[in-house]
Parts: structure tokens; sequence; C-alpha cells
């Protein structure tokens, strides 16, 4: 077995701080009433659960063999792709609220 990295140590405090997120943003009082509030919200989901994939993939990719070419590769394409979900879902956010921002102006 190989040994964890700072990184890897990191990702895993990070892992759980992500489904601390999930729970604030699952238990925060709703408002369906208002569109931008609910898109608001469901960009946040997207980005922990994103995060949460991420941190799985990288983790996963610690703790399989090095023969299992095929499912290491899977573990990389899904963290690499998980991570730029993040990415997009990070930088939407401000965007979405600077054009909710100019819709009502």
């Amino acid at each position: 077995m190989q040994q964890l990295s700072w990184h890897d140590y990191l990702t895993v405090f990070s892992f759980f701080a992500a489904i601390a997120g999930l729970i604030l943003a699952k238990t925060a009082p709703k408002s369906e009433d208002n569109a931008i509030e609910a898109t608001d919200r469901c960009l946040f989901l997207m980005i922990f659960t994103y995060w949460l994939v991420y941190c799985v993939a990288a983790i996963g990719q610690d703790f399989l063999h090095s023969e299992w070419e095929l499912a290491l590769f899977s573990m990389r394409a899904t963290a690499l792709l998980s991570y730029f979900l993040t990415f997009t879902c990070i930088i939407s956010l401000p965007l979405h609220r600077l054009a909710a921002g100019r819709q009502i102006e």
C-alpha cells in the first residue's frame, strides 16, 4: 500500500468539508418563489457534489494497483472531468449573479 502525501490528506479533509457544505446547502431555508436563488442553490449543490466526486477519484487512484491500467485511467479521467466541472460551476456562480443583477435593473 502506498503512503499518503500531504495532498492526499488535504483531499480527504476537503472531502469531509464538501459533505458539510452539501448538508448546509440542503438544510438552508428554501425560497422557491425566486428563480435566481434557486439557481444559486443548484450551483452550490453542483459545486459540492462535483468536488466530492473529484475527492473520491483522486484518493481512489492511490489505492488502485498499477497493473489495473483501465481502472486507473478511468479514475484519472473521472477526476479530471469532475475537477473541470467544479471549476466551471465556481465560475458560473458569480457570472449568474452579475447577469441576474443586470436583469433586475
